[in-house]
């Protein structure tokens, strides 16, 4: 068997997925209610961070919820509605990795202490600070905070892996028919890889069959899809991480991915994978999936082999 290789449209490699990956901003997020000191953090740390600000704790919780988890926080520790580690403790369930940061004007630190020593927050810093230290402890808790993400994501990729693999092997054992397995592979790779909407679709010389399995919040034909038929044609994976809302303005799902299970050559079948954001995948969340669809391919083949006796 020979591993699928990706076309990729945008960019236009998996190496430059890295690129594009490594490039991004990290997100920063500033509490203070002193509007001057939010604008002064934010001057310091546009040109490297995507930055959002808040005067409070609530209106930085709802931020939160909006734009999802941050490298970091900053907080000021003395605010009206909620102090600054009140407001850190309740993101630590939501957002485990983020790297928190309090600014404090005051001499009592108990709460502080406490508070670093239970790991809600990373280090605090005292006003008035000086820009370029405050830049060193981001930099070095942003360091830390990708460290943690990296080994989080490739612990999750690996738990995904297992269990698709087990679900795999189960059923190579056990099916007889190659329509009785399409609907646990597909739903093994949508709860195992997070993504909106899966489907799984047989392939027969060349040509998309009528047995099929979908799992998620969204249909879609395969027949229609641009990234099926270049599958098809080149038996090459292909994904799509940022479609122009011109290209197709209805659709829902800004990361796409179809990908070729082939065994010797032959594509078995289709297994399209979509989510609502765009750049949902980095190329080793891709290669794991292809890896388990490699395995998938050869199960495939087990069945079909001993349908036919």
């Amino acid at each position: 068997m020979t591993s699928s290789s990706f076309s990729v449209d945008q960019p236009n490699s998996v190496d430059e997925l890295n690129k594009v990956n490594v490039a991004k901003k990290p997100k920063l997020l500033v509490v203070d209610d002193e509007q001057d000191n939010l604008d002064l953090l934010y001057r310091t740390f546009r040109k490297e961070f995507t930055v959002f600000r808040s005067d409070g704790g609530i209106k930085a919780l709802e931020i939160l919820e909006q734009e999802g988890e941050m490298a970091a926080i900053i907080s000021d520790q003395r605010m009206p509605e909620m102090n600054g580690t009140e407001f850190l403790s309740r993101t630590v369930s939501d957002f485990p990795d983020t790297m928190r940061i309090v600014l404090t004007g005051y001499t009592d630190i108990a709460d502080l202490i406490d508070a670093i020593n239970s790991g809600q927050v990373h280090k605090y810093i005292t006003k008035p600070w000086e820009p370029d230290q405050l830049k060193s402890v981001v930099k070095e808790a942003t360091h830390t905070y990708d460290l943690l993400k990296q080994r989080s994501e490739e612990l999750v990729r690996s738990q995904a892996q297992n269990a698709l693999l087990s679900v795999i092997v189960r059923i190579a054992q056990t099916s007889n028919q190659l329509s009785d397995c399409v609907m646990p592979l597909a739903s093994a790779f949508w709860q195992n890889f997070g993504a909106d909407g899966v489907i799984l679709q047989l392939v027969e010389n060349g040509s998309l069959t009528d047995t099929q399995a979908i799992c998620g919040d969204y249909i879609w034909d395969l027949a229609t899809d641009p990234l099926v038929q270049a599958a098809l044609s080149s038996k090459k994976s292909q994904i799509s991480l940022s479609p122009s809302q011109e290209a197709d303005p209805d659709q829902p799902c800004k990361t796409n991915l179809a990908i070729a299970i082939t065994f010797r050559e032959e594509i078995l079948g289709i297994l399209s994978m979509r989510w609502q954001i765009s750049n949902a995948l980095v190329s080793s969340g891709i290669d794991v999936i292809q890896q388990c669809a490699d395995e998938m391919a050869i199960a495939l083949t087990c069945i079909r082999y001993y349908a036919k006796l």
